[in-house]
């Protein structure tokens, strides 16, 4: 009788650790977690995003020494964090001390750190610096499934979706509209191709298609002129931005967004460094507010 239900107890426990391992697809190929993870480490704010829609707390992220790069509507689903340092470089020993049970990080980023990474917990690698926003939400759903969290975020995902699709509604479809960012001596345009052109173009906006191989080229005022945009989107990385060197020139009065004073300038964080969820669904809430000419805080 103990060898018997001995053994029904080992069925039961093999049995539930079958339940809890879950294998997904990422950029590496086959991803395998014996169980949820409980403590996650972010390398890439689109991550911290993904994990916020489930109420999951990561213990670090690679939040550029910077909480405010969290957007706030991310930061109200987390609890307290330590920075593991910036995207670009994060610390290994850093994320070593946190003792993580999984690591996210991003395959443009950190392809270079990933074996040093894997010594220390395992793995999962996606995109985030140069995806698209289909790709983001399916990176979401990835991260969801590695969670334990499958079913709370496709019902998250479901909403946002809802979401989306009630701001596109509220936009004039077909709106010829360019985005892009604005340092000193430089504007990148961000095309379709682009994880923020992609989400214009999910709200049935008109963006700019890549020319050549660039998705987020760098064009003067003439090429701007060019496009000749109803709609200018601008966030400005520099306080001293060419964009605000380009309204003073004479070539500025010709461009329809500047005759239209249809230029508006909006938060680097949301627009360009953050993708995600929330960071998407704050884009959509900005543009209804930027066309009907209203604060763009007054989306929460």
């Amino acid at each position: 009788m103990f060898i018997l239900i001995r053994t029904l107890l080992l069925a039961l426990l093999f049995s539930a650790s079958q339940v809890q391992a879950v294998t997904v697809k990422d950029e590496k190929g086959d991803f395998t977690l014996a169980q949820s993870p409980s403590r996650v480490v972010v390398l890439e704010l689109s991550f911290a995003d993904a994990l916020a829609a489930v109420d999951i707390s990561p213990v670090g992220i690679a939040d550029d020494n910077d909480p405010s790069r969290i957007l706030a509507d991310v930061r109200a689903h987390l609890k307290p964090w330590q920075s593991v340092g910036t995207r670009a470089q994060p610390s290994l020993e850093a994320i070593s001390a946190l003792k993580p049970d999984l690591i996210i990080a991003d395959s443009s980023r950190h392809a270079g750190i990933y074996d040093a990474l894997k010594k220390i917990a395992p793995v999962l690698l996606l995109k985030s610096r140069n995806e698209t926003y289909a790709e983001n939400l399916q990176s979401a759903a990835i991260i969801g499934k590695v969670l334990g969290k499958d079913a709370q975020m496709q019902k998250r995902l479901a909403l946002h979706r809802q979401r989306m699709a009630d701001f596109a509604r509220q936009l004039p479809a077909g709106t010829n509209v360019v985005f892009g960012t604005s340092r000193e001596q430089q504007f990148n345009l961000h095309t379709r191709d682009t994880y923020t052109g992609s989400v214009l173009t999910a709200l049935g906006l008109k963006v700019p298609e890549p020319t050549g191989q660039a998705s987020m080229p760098s064009i003067n005022l003439e090429q701007l002129l060019a496009i000749n945009p109803e709609w200018l989107i601008v966030a400005h990385y520099r306080e001293e931005s060419i964009v605000k060197k380009w309204q003073q020139d004479a070539l500025w009065q010709m461009l329809q967004a500047g005759q239209k004073q249809q230029v508006a300038a909006v938060d680097s964080n949301t627009w360009a460094r953050m993708r995600g969820i929330f960071a998407a669904e704050r884009i959509g809430g900005d543009m209804v507010n930027i066309v009907h000419h209203q604060p763009l805080d007054a989306v929460k």
